[in-house]
């Protein structure tokens, strides 16, 4: 199917013009200041449609803490008490005015059970999450916000699983063997390790959570890509090899008010400005001020100015329109490509993109409730045995939209993201759409295989055994 042929299906699909931003990925160093808080730090947003009926949820996941290099000691990656990460909703009119209509706030608490040891995280093999063995313990509690009336709900408390530091946790790896690889992606719940089985957490209201390290689901050849476009044929992952930290959310449709309707995702962290002394730390009040916030991938990175990178991520949707809809009109991204590739053949890729304006303004990962259940990936590419597609749309890989009259929808990114979805080739095959066929990074997917359940990334990378 011709490219031309796929947009113009898109279009009639009647999601906004979900012809996706131009070449470049998720690097996870998308602005200045917020490189320098890691533990704040957003990698990726995810959000798609899963289970069926009475069981019909909305995933959402949020990465943070990105270039986690797996194995580390004594100090180890984590959750940052004093951060605040945040996935909001926005439904109705609150979608087109990328207004957050409910929030689901995680507020960590950290323990130590023993500080009179250099053995800061793992005393011992780790059998079971929470034992004796995981000195550092850290545990969350979720509150659901509805911003219509103010009411705070709190849905319950979950606990983080240990990182993979290998010999210490060899649950997390091939035959249960520290000195193993990390496990591959699995088709079923029971089939997960032991301690990602057990730190799924079932809330209150239907909801079920997940919070702990992850392998970094994102693929690109980054390093290519920011060295002056200069592609090349042997691509690497730049990511390949590294953890991040994710919090997963199943939201029953029910708590959205149904699936006859589209909702728009995107995630926040917040520091308090001052601590106050006298707080207890699930506090919600004090001084919080908003320090990054992602929606839909590339955004920030590949389209907003230097300048005003920044000021992205201390305001919210609502202003998108006012502030940044200039540079998803006229992106520049679009005109070094053209230069670089084309020649300058084809300026009009950069020029009135309302395209991009329909879809990255307000920024919001914009997912069709009323679809069936997404095609998942359980091999970090394309995956025939469910028809997953990592080019989505551009793969032939769609869904029918109820609400649209059966029209079809992209099974994945921008008709919200899905573990596995190639942001990149997405993007590149729609921003060369008018003149050119199908292009990409020559990356395929990922090093590391997806779960096709619940929380759906991958077993983090054993820090004994992992490739860079």
């Amino acid at each position: 199917m011709k490219l031309r042929a796929v947009l113009a299906c898109m279009l009639a699909g009647g999601l906004g013009a979900l012809t996706p931003l131009p070449s470049s990925a998720s690097s996870h160093m998308d602005a200045p200041l917020i490189t320098r808080d890691p533990a704040a730090n957003t990698t990726d947003v995810y959000a798609f449609v899963q289970g069926e009926g009475a069981n019909k949820h909305l995933v959402v996941a949020l990465g943070v803490y990105p270039h986690q290099e797996p194995g580390v000691g004594p100090n180890i990656y984590g959750f940052d008490d004093q951060v605040r990460y945040e996935i909001s909703i926005a439904l109705g009119d609150d979608v087109a005015a990328g207004r957050p209509t409910l929030g689901y706030r995680f507020r960590f608490d950290t323990t130590l059970r023993n500080s009179d040891t250099v053995l800061a995280a793992y005393l011992g093999v780790i059998q079971d999450v929470g034992d004796q063995n995981q000195n550092l313990v850290q545990r969350y509690s979720v509150t659901k916000v509805d911003y219509r009336t103010g009411r705070r709900v709190r849905l319950g408390r979950g606990i983080v699983p240990p990182n993979n530091q290998g010999i210490a946790t060899p649950h997390y790896n091939e035959d249960s063997d520290g000195n193993r690889p990390a496990r591959r992606g699995v088709p079923h719940e029971e089939d997960l390790d032991r301690y990602t089985r057990a730190a799924i957490v079932p809330l209150r209201r239907g909801y079920v959570s997940f919070a702990g390290q992850r392998d970094d689901g994102f693929y690109g050849d980054i390093n290519a890509i920011f060295d002056l476009l200069s592609q090349r044929e042997d691509a690497k992952d730049s990511q390949s090899g590294f953890n991040i930290h994710l919090i997963a959310l199943k939201i029953p449709i029910a708590e959205l008010g149904g699936d006859e309707q589209v909702a728009g995702v995107y995630a926040t962290t917040s520091r308090r400005r001052v601590q106050i002394l006298t707080l207890t730390r699930d506090s919600e009040l004090g001084d919080w001020v908003q320090v990054a916030r992602q929606g839909n991938p590339l955004f920030n990175e590949a389209l907003v100015a230097y300048a005003d990178k920044d000021l992205y991520n201390r305001t919210s949707p609502e202003t998108d329109r006012r502030l940044f809809a200039k540079y998803a009109r006229f992106p520049e991204v679009a005109e070094l490509i053209n230069q670089v590739f084309l020649s300058g053949a084809e300026p009009g890729l950069a020029q009135d993109r309302t395209d991009l304006v329909g879809i990255f303004i307000p920024d919001l990962i914009k997912v069709d409730l009323s679809t069936p259940p997404a095609r998942l990936s359980g091999t970090g590419g394309d995956d025939p045995s469910t028809g997953f597609s990592r080019l989505s749309v551009f793969g032939g890989d769609v869904l029918p939209s109820r609400i649209q009259g059966g029209a079809a929808v992209p099974g994945g990114w921008p008709n919200g993201r899905r573990f596995g979805d190639d942001v990149i080739d997405i993007a590149l095959s729609a921003i060369l759409a008018p003149c050119c066929d199908l292009a990409g990074d020559n990356l395929d997917q990922n090093d590391q295989g997806y779960n096709r359940v619940f929380p759906y990334e991958g077993t983090p990378q054993n820090g004994r055994v992992h490739d860079h």
